[in-house]
């Protein structure tokens, strides 16, 4: 009986000395694999249903043409990223220096209407809305008179330029009057300023670039995928200048000044050699260079650079949606969008992130006025030494010193970001600023006692934009505020 008893209680074997299991484990476990694949396969098929909805628009359209200039037609295509380029359309959007609403510099800042004083910047500087509205605001810019002889300004803003200099020639489209274009130019930036219409490659879209980079001996053909993410950039968000040469058939052709390279004193350089000058400044005398929006001249000059990190990292970050994963092309400043640009790499919270970059910001802005400050005075010390007889060979020092701090300012002052894509060489290029418009001002000062002048000049009100518009056209007209005692 014994015997019997411990052979029930003994587990069932295989007669090998290997334990099996219940009929009804097996049963239940070959149950729980049938479960789970079926959900797996779910998932993956929900996984690919999801693609292929974000993926149909492309093959339920017929190929894009090679001159589509609509980007509404494209995002049949790119749905996606066509909605986002459709963001740009908003306009209230603010950081404390940037954003996508129209900020008037000149009441902001009343100095520089005084540093723009006879140019169209001392009329209407305003920040620049998004991409959508880049042909209505430079048509109904002030700064433009009316017939403008300059089509070149039509350059950064419509995919229609491309399509007219290949029907025209280059040269002839800069040649051109503006205002004889606006019906032939009518849509804004957007897809093919930077894509080929049948592989969707980035390419570049203007020839000021593709001959920068020649004139530096490099082939921009040869550049990488995630060089011509900053690139694309880069066909409008530099310096440039208009260069007419009769000799060449070229009239306001456009160029950027990178033939010595692209730090800020190798274009001035270039500007030297070349005798270029945008205006002479009607308080000083002094020839001015204005400089546009050399951002990607400092970008190149700063971390993010040289780790490799392109402007559509930060400014057009990726997204997923749906499984896909594509690029944001709301380009906007990437304090609006610090989840998907900064703390990619950053790994702190947005305040963490904020606080240093518009510390930064703000060091710069100081800077930024403090060079701002000497500049103004320096003009009107250079006005009142004329006003005591100086003559033009007396003066070229100092206004050789004020032209290349108020270009060192300007770099900094027209770049986007308020000095944050290089910190320190924005710093060192307005402290240079700062240094060179105090030495033309001492320089002015030893002339004046000189001339028997012993007391400073008696500087004008300009502490609002009206009186610094009255100032300046003042000047302009030829007339000038007395500035001696």
């Amino acid at each position: 009986m014994a015997g019997d008893v411990g052979q029930s209680e003994r587990k069932e074997n295989d007669g090998k000395g290997r334990l099996s299991l219940p009929l009804w484990a097996g049963i239940a476990i070959a149950g729980l694999l049938v479960v789970v694949v079926v959900l797996l396969g779910l998932l993956a098929v929900s996984i690919m249903e999801r693609r292929w909805e974000a993926q149909r628009p492309a093959i339920a359209v017929q190929p894009l043409a090679q001159w589509e200039m609509d980007s509404a037609v494209w995002g049949r295509n790119y749905p996606s990223e066509y909605e986002s380029y459709l963001r740009t359309r908003i306009t209230d959007t603010e950081t404390e220096y940037g954003g996508s609403y129209p900020r008037d510099y000149l009441k902001a800042d009343p100095l520089q209407v005084i540093l723009f004083a006879g140019y169209g910047f001392g009329k209407d500087y305003r920040q620049a809305r998004g991409h959508y509205y880049a042909v209505e605001d430079v048509t109904k810019t002030t700064r433009l008179s009316r017939p403008f002889n300059a089509a070149t300004c039509w350059t950064c803003k419509s995919p229609d330029v491309p399509r007219l200099m290949n029907e025209m020639g280059v040269k002839e489209f800069y040649a051109a009057n503006f205002h004889d274009l606006t019906a032939e130019i009518t849509h804004p930036v957007g897809c093919p300023d930077c894509h080929d219409p049948q592989t969707l490659r980035l390419r570049i879209t203007r020839p000021a670039l593709k001959e920068a980079f020649a004139a530096m001996g490099r082939d921009i053909n040869q550049a990488t995928h995630q060089e011509m993410r900053s690139l694309v950039c880069a066909q409008c968000h530099v310096e440039y200048y208009f260069r007419t040469d009769p000799r060449e058939g070229m009239k306001n052709y456009l160029v950027l000044p990178w033939a010595k390279g692209t730090a800020l004193e190798n274009m001035l350089a270039h500007y030297d050699e070349v005798d270029h000058k945008d205006y002479v400044h009607p308080i000083s005398g002094t020839p001015i260079i204005k400089a546009q929006h050399p951002d990607y001249e400092l970008y190149l000059t700063g971390i993010h650079s040289y780790r490799n990190v392109s402007c559509a990292d930060c400014h057009m970050p990726y997204r997923t949606e749906g499984g896909v994963k594509y690029t944001d092309h709301h380009v906007q400043s990437p304090l609006l969008n610090i989840a998907n640009s900064c703390a990619v790499c950053h790994r702190w919270g947005e305040g963490e992130i904020r606080t240093p970059v518009e510390g930064i910001q703000t060091k710069t802005e100081k800077a930024k006025l403090a060079a701002e400050e000497a500049l103004v005075k320096a003009h009107f010390d250079v006005a009142a030494a004329v006003q005591a007889g100086a003559t033009a060979e007396d003066l070229a020092s100092p206004r050789k010193l004020l032209r290349q701090a108020q270009f060192r300012w300007d770099f900094i002052s027209a770049n986007n970001g308020m000095g944050f894509h290089s910190p320190q060489e924005s710093m060192r290029l307005l402290g240079e600023a700062t240094d060179q418009a105090q030495r033309a001002r001492v320089e002015t000062a030893r002339l004046l006692a000189r001339l028997g002048i012993a007391q400073s000049p008696r500087y004008p009100d300009v502490s609002t934009r009206e009186k610094a518009w009255d100032v300046a056209q003042s000047f302009v007209q030829g007339q000038g505020v007395k500035l001696l005692p």
